[in-house]
């Protein structure tokens, strides 16, 4: 029988520094959807991520379990070729004078420098990628000398050279000025099209776009709501989530969060 899901908890509590970071978490996403996290500052998100990669663990109980790929205890080398993840801490890993194509080529390796070997397989793999996300343009620009939106895209990039099965987006948009944010939105939509499938994780509403067919929200670690969009995005869920009375509007194909006030 075949499994649909990569991902299976089934009440799963785990601990980070002495506190509780996730409760209780019964969660199955399948290979066919795209799914966003969303929660506020410190509800559990990063940590859920750290889960899927095995950087921490559940506790063991006789009720609880946990399979990724359908395996309860998955090879960290198949977790790491299966799943790429980007986050804003690997910016500070990055040499300012590696260029575009040779950071996405690190990927290939799992480094982030040059990589002195010649391949012209590794070559089309490179120029491919970059065609279809329509970047070849930055190929020899130094990475430091890129806007923070073509940063992030070619950090996507780099997870994607290895083809993934999941590509996970850890707050793509956080810290970006409007122009950068809507450019990273816009390449995040057009590879909803390629074989990978995203999850990805922000506190921001309006990431979510048409793209995703399932919505979570988490607080406290806990989850607080699941479905597609129609379902899960309306004021009283967004109230418990971030505490605050606002209404929700969806305009072209986006979410906007307007404050009520009293």
């Amino acid at each position: 029988m075949v499994n649909n899901y990569w991902f299976e908890a089934k009440n799963i509590n785990c601990f980070k520094n002495g506190f509780k970071v996730i409760k209780n978490l019964d969660l199955k996403i399948t290979y066919s959807e795209n799914v966003i996290l969303i929660g506020p500052n410190g509800a559990g998100k990063s940590s859920l991520i750290e889960v899927i990669n095995r950087n921490i663990y559940p506790v063991v109980a006789d009720n609880s379990m946990l399979k990724i790929f359908d395996k309860e205890n998955i090879n960290l080398w198949e977790l790491r070729k299966r799943i790429s993840t980007v986050n804003n801490d690997i910016k500070n890993r990055i040499n300012p004078n590696l260029k575009v194509y040779d950071l996405i080529k690190s990927g290939l390796y799992g480094k982030y420098c040059y990589i002195s070997i010649k391949s012209a397989e590794d070559h089309y793999k490179v120029e491919s990628l970059m065609k279809v996300m329509n970047i070849s343009s930055l190929a020899n620009k130094f990475f430091s000398y890129l806007s923070d939106g073509e940063k992030q895209i070619i950090l996507i990039a780099r997870a994607l050279i290895r083809k993934p099965d999941i590509l996970i987006l850890d707050e793509p948009i956080a810290n970006l000025d409007y122009k950068s944010k809507f450019f990273v939105i816009d390449k995040i939509n057009e590879l909803s099209k390629s074989n990978t499938k995203i999850f990805c994780v922000t506190h921001d509403i309006s990431m979510i776009t048409d793209i995703y067919d399932r919505v979570i929200m988490i607080k406290k670690g806990e989850l607080i709501a699941d479905g597609n969009q129609k379902k899960v995005i309306n004021s009283s869920n967004l109230k418990k989530l971030y505490g605050i009375d606002a209404e929700v509007i969806k305009k072209n194909g986006l979410w906007f969060l307007n404050r009520l006030f009293k």
